[in-house]
């Protein structure tokens, strides 16, 4: 079936391997060999008519006519005579009599885009085609018959608007038999480059000129864009910056140029001032590393404590037990006893290192319970700890990053402000402002 795709993908020109498209080209391939009606859901711009004539090529019609109508763009008052037609007469200008689409495009494929504007009175004559095929012409009381199969596409919530009554319920589950959902380009992220690639080098090969490279931030940016307007806003920005780029290396400021809403992320960010929007971006660089930092160090204290309380046998209390003691001494008043209805003896640091001392005297009832065992045989081979308190302050964190990537070059600040992600302009900009 993978094989299968991937044929269908180059047939098409459909660019991507995420999940959730191959799910839905899996979907149209095995409901193209049947006459069942198909509602294809997806926001504007995330190519619907692509995967109606997907279901058309695939199926016994193909060699019949294919014909996709936007019902949001015909009047309300002519749909009906362009879909059904009208006779000579019917209202004030019908002429000549004329032929609806499901009268020319019988026996093939009907896409209706938008179907979700389609009048309520367009909606009754569509189900009766749909229950059993026939439809009457604008000023004509004669029925006639047509063999249509229907592909309906929306990117509203019909259920929305059925509870509101503007889409009949009854057509709704008519059309909607099998549903197949096309993502949207965000839900993708692993395509976007690989679209944004494609278009820029077919742009290029019909204009001859050398197509445009994306640097690795650029392209970082470029995936992590939420993109509203979907395939066709990325097509229309890989054409703009083809045409109107000097420099075939377009970097990740060159590409704020033309999208600036690009660097835009719903994740905290430093403010200071007159920031452009360049300095802007590199500084949230340098938060982004901040938080990984962070990330790491939890990491690894998990793993120290884990290790602790494997390596010495010990039990941890359940949040159960740990809520039948007690309360603390700050809890209750100045008493320096925290058990005194337990009366247990206090311990000295000496007694529980002691060869002598009983090890199961202080186990505070826990069950299964034991001592941490401090072995001080190896003391020596530890660095003395020192104790600070952690500053929270977002400035303080960075200029402790820029001290650590200095120090770790040896205060060569390009490869330094390379380590960090930014500009060494950036960095010496900070430098000053920190007074490093």
């Amino acid at each position: 079936m993978a094989t299968n795709l991937q044929s269908i993908k180059q047939r098409f020109g459909i660019i991507g391997s995420s999940e959730l498209l191959d799910r839905a080209l899996h979907k149209a391939v095995a409901v193209a060999g049947s006459d069942l009606s198909v509602m294809i859901n997806g926001e504007s711009g995330v190519g619907k008519e692509v995967f109606s004539k997907i279901i058309h090529s695939l199926s016994a019609r193909k060699h019949n006519n294919f014909f996709a109508i936007n019902c949001g763009a015909i009047p309300a008052g002519t749909i009906n005579s362009e879909l059904f037609g009208h006779e000579k007469g019917a209202f004030t200008g019908a002429s000549t009599e004329r032929k609806g689409y499901f009268e020319t495009v019988n026996t093939g494929t009907i896409f209706l885009d938008e179907i979700g504007e389609m009048p309520l009175d367009t909606q009754a004559y569509l189900l009766r085609i749909l229950e059993n095929g026939e439809y009457v012409k604008v000023g004509s009381s004669k029925v006639m018959k047509t063999d249509v199969r229907v592909i309906a596409a929306t990117n509203v919530d019909l259920e929305e608007k059925m509870r509101t009554g503007k889409f009949r319920q009854d057509l709704y589950y008519r059309l909607n038999t099998v549903p197949i959902d096309v993502p949207a380009l965000r839900e993708r992220p692993e395509d976007i480059y690989k679209l944004f690639r494609y278009f820029t080098v077919d742009f290029a090969e019909r204009n001859r000129m050398k197509p445009i490279n994306l640097d690795e931030r650029a392209q970082l940016l470029l995936s992590n864009y939420e993109w509203p307007g979907n395939i066709r806003e990325l097509k229309n920005i890989a054409e703009q910056i083809s045409v109107l780029s000097e420099e075939r290396n377009v970097t990740a400021q060159d590409l704020m140029d033309y999208l600036p809403n690009i660097g835009k992320r719903n994740l905290p960010a430093m403010s200071s001032g007159n920031n452009s929007a360049g300095s802007n971006f590199e500084e949230r660089e340098i938060l982004y590393k901040l938080l990984f930092e962070m990330k790491k160090d939890v990491r690894d204290l998990k793993g120290l404590v884990y290790g602790l309380i494997q390596n010495n046998d010990l039990s941890v209390p359940t949040d159960t037990q740990v809520s039948k003691l007690p309360a603390l001494p700050s809890e209750r008043g100045t008493s320096s006893n925290y058990y005194p209805e337990r009366n247990i003896p206090s311990y000295s640091r000496d007694e529980f290192t002691s060869p002598q001392s009983d090890y199961n005297k202080p186990n505070f009832d826990f069950p299964n319970s034991r001592p941490v065992i401090i072995d001080e045989t190896n003391q020596d081979s530890y660095h003395q700890a020192e104790v600070v308190e952690d500053s929270l302050s977002l400035e303080e964190m960075e200029k402790n990053l820029i001290r650590k990537a200095l120090k770790k070059h040896n205060n060569r600040r390009k490869e330094a402000a390379d380590d960090l992600g930014i500009s060494e302009r950036t960095l010496y900009r900070k430098i000053k402002e920190y007074e490093i």
